[in-house]
């Protein structure tokens, strides 16, 4: 092989292990990159870094929180939420106080133009459910389930535009959830109104922020928690079913579908209580 035509086949060699490089590193800075743009930083750290914080979506599904600023009802009185500690007792709607395991904080601080639907809190107004229920407004996250006629209905599946409603808080850049784990699912009474309280299940703990926390708290597996009560939804299969049945033969099957009668019953209440 000539001199030139040996350096030419160099040079080549010498271009092409440049180019491999390079591709190789420009692989890993945009795997970096996306990384960069899927973390999710705590919220503690993302305050402090002075950057928007987002909840990420999916996951176990809604949030299943109280707002900040909701009272819970305890053996000497009603406490805020955010002001209980582990250790400090609950009244449950069974007659009997419970210790506080943990609290868990869900943040949420808003990085766009608008909100994500599914972390915008539930109002359920003074009086929507009954007439003395709740005793003054009770915001929840969407996801959070109430005790009606002796099963848990999301507060999502309630909402009718008037006496339950999607509302923001009054400053419109933060929304701050928490909520309540005990020993078992109970049900507890916050603005004098039957709600769950967290439904242990397959680590979904994991979404909160401090949820480092609780696992240094309890390092041992915790198993799932059995429900408090059955749970309904009005987009489950088995409740869009009955709906579809005329009412004449719902009525001779005795069908019942709780989550759309309760729906229909506080709807119907919330329009006369506006007439």
């Amino acid at each position: 092989m000539s001199p030139n035509k040996e350096r030419y086949v160099q040079l080549n060699r010498a271009r092409r292990h440049f180019l491999g490089l390079a591709a190789e590193t420009g692989a890993k800075v945009a795997a970096v990159g996306v990384m960069a743009a899927t973390t999710i930083l705590p919220a503690s750290i993302a305050q402090a870094m002075g950057k928007p914080w987002w909840k990420k979506e999916g996951g176990d599904g809604d949030p299943m929180c109280f707002l900040r600023g909701t009272s819970i009802m305890t053996p000497t009185g009603e406490t805020c939420v955010e002001d209980l500690q582990i250790g400090d007792l609950v009244e449950t709607v069974r007659g009997e106080s419970m210790a506080v395991k943990w609290i868990g904080l869900d943040l949420y601080k808003r990085s766009g133009p608008s909100w994500n639907d599914s972390v915008v809190p539930i109002r359920i107004a003074r009086h929507a459910i009954d007439q003395r229920t709740p005793h003054r407004d009770l915001y929840v996250s969407p996801g959070h389930a109430l005790l009606i006629d002796g099963v848990l209905i999301r507060a999502k599946d309630l909402v009718n535009g008037i006496s339950i409603a999607p509302a923001l808080p009054a400053d419109g850049e933060m929304i701050e959830y928490f909520h309540i784990v005990l020993d078992t699912h109970e049900v507890i009474l916050a603005e004098g109104a039957a709600a769950e309280t967290f439904l242990v299940a397959a680590n979904n703990h994991e979404g909160f922020t401090n949820f480092v926390e609780f696992a240094h708290l309890y390092p041992d597996q915790h198993p799932a928690m059995t429900p408090f009560a059955p749970i309904v939804s009005i987009d489950s299969g088995r409740e869009q079913l009955k709906a579809l049945l005329p009412a004449d033969v719902r009525r001779i099957l005795q069908v019942r579908q709780p989550a759309h009668e309760m729906y229909r019953r506080i709807a119907a209440r919330a329009e006369q209580m506006v007439a």
